[in-house]
Order: C-alpha cells, then sequence, then structure tokens
C-alpha cells in the first residue's frame, strides 16, 4: 500500500496540478503493481534509471479508489487514503474534472453544528460505539451531509432518555456548551471525595447513539458484571479480583488524544480522585465525544479502587501513612487521611465487626456443646505503668489455641489503670455465662485481684508456669549479683528445668509444694527429704566430681535461697500451678497483635481499636495452628539467639507460611455486601459503648489564652534574674 506524502511534486508525465493528497511508491508495494504505477507514470516510456522515490497525486485516482472520500468531502477528514491494491488510471487531460471531484463541501450546506445526541432514529445503521481502536484499524463511517429538508416524510418515535450520571457529585463542569443540546440536559456530575487534584469536565458514560444503546445500563457502572480479559471467555468476575496496573499519565493520555473517528486532535478533560480518573474525549471537527472511567463507581460517589485501597491497608494490618510515603515517593495517586478515615467508619470497621461476631458465635457454640472448657486469659495493656490508657482483655481456648473472646476497657471507665483488668475479666466471664459455657479452670497470672474474683464465682484457677518461672528467675538472679552468692548462678538452669518438671508430673497442690522445697536440700547434696508426699529425689545416684558447688547450711547464699523459696506467696502460687495447659500462647496472641496494634500509634477512636483487635484475633486463629514445615522429608528448624538468653543458642521449628483468608473474606464482605447497603453493618458498630475521652473532666480554655500563657512562661524563663 502506498502512502501518501504532502508538499512535493507529482511524478507523472505531464501533470502540473498541486493537490494536497501525494501517494509514494514504496518498496513494500508489490512487483505487479509496482510495474502498472511505473508505467502509468512514464506513459510506458520507462527510462532505465529511475528516481528513489516516485509520487502520484490524488487527482489520478477514481473517486473508488479513496477508503475515506466521503469523511474528507464533509470535512471530517485532513487527508485521503487509499484502498490497498489500486492504480493511478486518469490522465491529465481528464484530471481537472476529477479534482473537482475531491473539493470539500462548503461549511454553508453542512449540517448544523449543534447534534442532537439523545435520540435514535430507525433508518440510522451506523453509529459510534467509542471503542479505542487504532485510526487505521477502524472501519469506513460515513455521514449523510448533502441534503437539508424541512419535513421528514415518514418518521418513527423510538423514545428519548435521559439521566443523570453522578460521577462527582458536588463538583461543577465546564465543559457542556452555554445551551444545552437539544433532548439532552445539562448533567450535574459531582462527588464527596476529598483531595481532589483537577477536575475539569465530565460526560454521559454510555453513548445514546449506539445501536444498542440502553437507558437502564447508563445509570452506573455495575460493580458485579466486569469482564477480566485474562479469564477465559471473558467470563463477568468481580472488580476486587480483577489485576490493577500501574499506568503512567502520559501514556494514558496518548490513547485520547486523537479522535478515533476523524483522527484529529481532540480536546481533553480529566478529574482526578486518589486513585480515580475520569476522561471526558469531545471532538470540536466530528462532535465525537465518549468518557472514560479508570474503575467502576460503587453507588453514587465512591470509586472502587479507593474503597479497595482503603480496605488493603486496613485489612493487613498496615498504617495509612505509611503506605502515603511510599505512594509520594513513586508519585502514585492515593486518596487523602479523611477520605481512608471515612471508608473505615463506613465499610470497613463495621464488616470487621461483623465478621468477628460471626466467628465468636461459632466457637462459643461449640464450646457449649463440648462440656468443660479450659480458657487462659491475660490483659494487654497499650503502655507499662499506672499511666495506661487502654487495656484488652484475651479469652482463650488453650484445647485448640484459637481467642474466644476480646473485652476493651478505657482506664476513666474503672476509675484508674490498675482497675481495668478486674472489669475485662468479669466483662468476660458473664459473656460465657450468658453463652451457656462451663468451666473447668481459668489460667492467668498471679494477681491478687484476678484470684479474688475466680475465688468468689467459684472457679478453678491455676497460674501460668511460664510466667511463676520469669517471676522467680528474676529475684534469683538478684540474689546472685551480690559476691557470696555467684553460686546461684550455677543452679539456675537447674530450677527453671524443676518448675515445669513440678507443674507436670504433679497431681495436686501438696506433692507440688513437696517437690519445690525439695530443691533447698537439693543444693545441699541432700536427697531424702521428711515430707511424704515427695520422700526422696526420683534423679539416679550420681557422683559429684565438683564439690564446691553445693551450698551449705548456715551461709549466706542458703539462707536467701531459702526465704524464696518458702515465702507464704510463692508456695500458694506453686501449689497453683498449672498441671496441663499453659498459656504461652497468650504471649504469641499479643506478639501478633502488635502488628494490627502498635503500642506507639495512637487511633482515632475506641471503635478503630476495637475492631483492629478483632482483625488481629482472626489472624491469628486461622495461622496459630500452622503445620510444621518439610524439606526433602525432614522437619525444617532454625537456630536463634534470643536477646533474654544472653547469648544462649535455641532451636525453634519452621512453620508453614501465615495464610490470610480472612482477609479475602473481609474484602469479599466490604465490597460486595457492605458498600451495597451500610445501613445494617454501622448499627451493630454504634452498638458498642464508647466512654468519654479522657480529657473530658478537665476543663478546656481558650487557645488564645493558652498561647499568651505559653509565651510568657518561656518569657519568665529567658529573663535573668
Amino acid at each position: 500500500m502506498s502512502k501518501r506524502r504532502a508538499h512535493v511534486n507529482c511524478s507523472v508525465v505531464g501533470c502540473t496540478n498541486k493537490h494536497a493528497n501525494v501517494f509514494s511508491l514504496t518498496a513494500s508495494v508489490d512487483q505487479t503493481t509496482r510495474q502498472q504505477w511505473i508505467k502509468f507514470i512514464f506513459d510506458n516510456n520507462v527510462p532505465v534509471t529511475l528516481p528513489a522515490t516516485l509520487y502520484v497525486c490524488a487527482s489520478h485516482f477514481a473517486p473508488e479508489c479513496f477508503v475515506n472520500l466521503g469523511q474528507y468531502q464533509a470535512k471530517m477528514a485532513s487527508s485521503l487514503r487509499l484502498e490497498k491494491g489500486v492504480i493511478p488510471t486518469i490522465t491529465d487531460s481528464s484530471a481537472a474534472h476529477t479534482a473537482r471531484t475531491f473539493q470539500a463541501v462548503p461549511s454553508s450546506i453542512l449540517t448544523p453544528q449543534r447534534v442532537d445526541v439523545g435520540c435514535q432514529t430507525k433508518p440510522q445503521m451506523h453509529a459510534s460505539t467509542g471503542t479505542q481502536l487504532s485510526y487505521r484499524t477502524l472501519g469506513p463511517h460515513f455521514r449523510s451531509v448533502g441534503t437539508q429538508t424541512t419535513e421528514v416524510k415518514t418518521t418513527k418515535d423510538v423514545g428519548v432518555y435521559t439521566s443523570t450520571i453522578a460521577v462527582f457529585p458536588d463538583v461543577p463542569w465546564s465543559f457542556m456548551p452555554a445551551k444545552p443540546p437539544l433532548k439532552r440536559p445539562r448533567l450535574s456530575l459531582a462527588e464527596d471525595e476529598d483531595g481532589a487534584s483537577s477536575v475539569e469536565a465530565s460526560c454521559s458514560l454510555a453513548d445514546p447513539e449506539h445501536s444498542t444503546y440502553n437507558p437502564e445500563d447508563s445509570v452506573n457502572v455495575s460493580v458485579g458484571s466486569l469482564k477480566d480479559p485474562s479469564s477465559p471467555h471473558g467470563e463477568p468476575v468481580s472488580f476486587r479480583k480483577i489485576r490493577k496496573l500501574v499506568v503512567f499519565e502520559s501514556c494514558l493520555m496518548e490513547l485520547f488524544e486523537k479522535c478515533p473517528v476523524c483522527g484529529r486532535v481532540c480536546e481533553i478533560q480529566k478529574s482526578i480522585r486518589g486513585t480515580f480518573c475520569a476522561i471526558v474525549q469531545k471532538c470540536p471537527h466530528c462532535q465525537h465525544g465518549r468518557q472514560w472511567k479508570s474503575q467502576p463507581v460503587i453507588g453514587h460517589s465512591t470509586p472502587a479502587g479507593n474503597l479497595q485501597l482503603s480496605a488493603a491497608i486496613y485489612l493487613s494490618g498496615a498504617s495509612f501513612f505509611s503506605v502515603q510515603k511510599v505512594f509520594k515517593a513513586m508519585q502514585l495517586q492515593i486518596h487523602s487521611y479523611k477520605q481512608f478515615r471515612k471508608h473505615c467508619c463506613n465499610f470497613i470497621e463495621p464488616a470487621v465487626l461483623h465478621k468477628w461476631k460471626s466467628d465468636q458465635t461459632a466457637i462459643l457454640q461449640q464450646l457449649s456443646q463440648e462440656g468443660r472448657a479450659i480458657l487462659g486469659g491475660d490483659m494487654r495493656a497499650d503502655s507499662p505503668g499506672p499511666g495506661a490508657k487502654y487495656g484488652s482483655y484475651t479469652m482463650m481456648d488453650l484445647k485448640r489455641n484459637n481467642v474466644v473472646d476480646i473485652q476493651l476497657v478505657q482506664s476513666n471507665e474503672v476509675g484508674g489503670s490498675t482497675n481495668m483488668e478486674r472489669e475485662a475479666l468479669k466483662r468476660s466471664l458473664t459473656l460465657l455465662e450468658e453463652s451457656g459455657i462451663k468451666l473447668e479452670c481459668i489460667v492467668s497470672d498471679r494477681r491478687p485481684q484476678i484470684q479474688k474474683i475466680l475465688a468468689d464465682a467459684k472457679i478453678t484457677q491455676y497460674h501460668d508456669v511460664w510466667r511463676f518461672e520469669k517471676g522467680i528467675s528474676k529475684k534469683l538472679k538478684a540474689i546472685s549479683k551480690t559476691k557470696e552468692c555467684e553460686k546461684v548462678k550455677k543452679w539456675l538452669p537447674m530450677i527453671k528445668n524443676q518448675i515445669y518438671w513440678i507443674a507436670a508430673s504433679s497431681s495436686s497442690g501438696k506433692e507440688r509444694v513437696a517437690k519445690w522445697l525439695s530443691v533447698i536440700n537439693h543444693v545441699q547434696d541432700i536427697h531424702t527429704h521428711d515430707d511424704p508426699f515427695y520422700p526422696k529425689c526420683t534423679h539416679l545416684p550420681r557422683v559429684s566430681k565438683g564439690k564446691e558447688k553445693w551450698l551449705k547450711g548456715g551461709t549466706t547464699v542458703l539462707y536467701k535461697l531459702q526465704k524464696l523459696f518458702t515465702g507464704k506467696r510463692v508456695l500458694k502460687d506453686v501449689s497453683k500451678l498449672s498441671p496441663h495447659h499453659q498459656a504461652p500462647s497468650l504471649e504469641a496472641f499479643h506478639s501478633a497483635a502488635t502488628r494490627f496494634v502498635p503500642k506507639r500509634a495512637p487511633f482515632p477512636s475506641l471503635g478503630t481499636l476495637c475492631s483492629r483487635l478483632c482483625l488481629a484475633a482472626m489472624h491469628y486463629n486461622e495461622n496459630a495452628e500452622r503445620p510444621h514445615r518439610q524439606a526433602n522429608g525432614k522437619l525444617g528448624f532454625k537456630l536463634c539467639w534470643p536477646k533474654g538468653r544472653r547469648g544462649t543458642c535455641t532451636v525453634k521449628p519452621l512453620k508453614e507460611k501465615s495464610t490470610f483468608k480472612y482477609v479475602d473474606e473481609l474484602m469479599q464482605l466490604v465490597l460486595d455486601v457492605v458498600s451495597l447497603d451500610p445501613a445494617p453493618f454501622v448499627s451493630q458498630l454504634k452498638q458498642i459503648p464508647v466512654p468519654e475521652p479522657l480529657c473530658s473532666r478537665y476543663d478546656r480554655p481558650e487557645k488564645e489564652d493558652a498561647m499568651s500563657r505559653h509565651w510568657s512562661s518561656i518569657q519568665l524563663t529567658l529573663t535573668p534574674s
């Protein structure tokens, strides 16, 4: 196919026409067509040496040789295009007559510039579909411009439909003409999204001139009927499962620079809301227009991509500000924090609370059907010491290693942070009683307040062995720091192991106490005891090589050791060491909760903190019992050097990677259910009682008075005495 060249002379012998459309003979043309072109150009007198490039103007081609002659005459195309394989046949003698064929139709007889885009009549067979295609892949488009009558003999009314498309409510658009077109009112488009980077224009999504146009389809983009190009047969899938790509703005705007109908430069108006981009393309030459959206819109004004990004940040436990820094570093568009909080309050947090309540109901129902349950409880405060603001008490099923309940308490609800654990435990016990769960025992810490509550409720309480061992080890290390008590360091590993052995091998509290007191005799090389519950040591007789490790009676080190071991509270706690189930999983959950609820990060509301704790519980319940990783039929382990072991190496089993099925379920709940009707879910979230802020009991001064006192104190500090 020959290519058009402008501003060159025609190579045909004797041709003096100055036509704007000149076509070159390229090497890509087949040999037969090329020879016919050459014979026509030189009038069958082909020279031996040919020029590098030969040109033929449009005057030498018949009208049927052109693809877009009608568009060119109607000023809808700036140049002519040849059909593939055509040959010039018109000589110079008839070229003058042919040149008149290519003259453009005067603008006075063209159709008026105001085009009716709201109706469609039956005789019309060709319509613009708004498809984004390459310029050369589009077929010819026809438009009747030669006649204009004042009376239409036969017409059929097929109906006119107009609708307001809410792309961005509350944001005015300036693209529409001063006078609205016939049968098409001005569109009122707006959005309640914050942080707009640009707002310029808008247009209807659907093309009313399309032959398959359905008015009901133009109200909103259906979020449940999108087609994924990567799926087989283009099956409809949810937009949350469709892959998202990073697109450069310059590359995107290249698709809208030229009109797909006439190929001329178009007017482009764009609007950006976070990750959402709406583009309106308008051709001033052929009046073709279309609108494109980068993502579907949920409801009337919520871009699906913005909501999905907010949900992904929240449900993964990430910080919005950390993600925002990443986006800014890469110049990626992201919505504002204010809009993120709107998404959380209206969609995400209600969905998280709803799913946790559903999961918790199933767990409680299963426990009530099994009989007596063994639970473990512990509190996690947002900061150590008496200045804690929040406290979350976790109740866990120690048999299945599942979180059963989480109670969140604020310090001003109970008169101080020291009372938070007691109040949270009472709430958990009330919930368990209402659910019909009978408790066999509770494994908890050794606080006297907790012991009194469980004793009044007639619930058997055991102490966590790990916590008891941690407290005793801390006191033994303090004793061993003095010079006369350095021998305690050698006995410290044995005493730690003895604590776990006592809890696992004893069947009663008296037996635990007897085994605990036998340690005092054992460190003196005495292995028979007066207590009938443990008369002698069960280890094999050993011959000691170094007698310097044994402690002697009457020494300071033995006195301090006896004082620690025979303390009234210590003996009482030893008798209640848990014989079968321990609670290290509670510490593991608290460690996992730090990912979702960092202690140093402030949270805007109690509801946010509560929903994040529920999210941490769902993550733990799904991944607590991950299988041991295997490689080549062998179990995987890794070496660790914990800081608390002071250089002692430990072996840690390798588990399979964590799964995030709960995230997929929550994303589906947020985007497919809650976003369509959030009212019932929000009402469930509002049922959580929210206490007053800590500062509510203080008088709030005026800002100007506070600033004046601040500067006065600074001046007094700087003024020399």
